[in-house]
Order: C-alpha cells, then structure tokens, then sequence
C-alpha cells in the first residue's frame, strides 16, 4: 500500500507536546516515513502507509485530544 499524507489537530501547548507526538508516531518505525509538526496552528501532518485510524489512536497516547483532519496526496 502506497503512503498516505494524513492530517490531524492534536491540542498541543508546548514543545513537550509536539516532541510527544513525535515519540509517539516515532515508535511506528518505518511505517511513517515523515512527519511534520506545526504548533502554533496546532497540525500534525504525517506521511505513511498506516490508516489514520491507526495513526489517530498512536496520537491519542499522547494524552490529547486528536483531530483528523482529512488525507491528501502523497
């Protein structure tokens, strides 16, 4: 399956938020080939061949509230 680029809201404050989303999503190894992180708008764009029923509950592990947002092309 091709890798998708899937877009979330994740209620993130600070930077200890942002590098736990990052630890998180980290952990999937490489079924997540890149992921970008934007905190002052909050988004959580990651590129990978999971679903993003997978990637919202590996983002809830963080303890925030998640968002999906949409999926666009790769």
């Amino acid at each position: 399956m091709a890798a998708q680029v899937h877009e979330f809201t994740l209620e993130m404050t600070c930077e200890g938020c942002s590098g736990a989303a990052q630890r998180v999503l980290g952990k999937l190894g490489d079924k997540v080939s890149k992921v970008d992180i934007d905190l002052p708008t909050k988004k959580v764009v990651v590129t990978s061949v999971l679903s993003a029923e997978e990637l919202t509950e590996t983002l809830k592990k963080t303890g925030k509230e998640v968002t999906y947002i949409g999926s666009k092309k790769a």
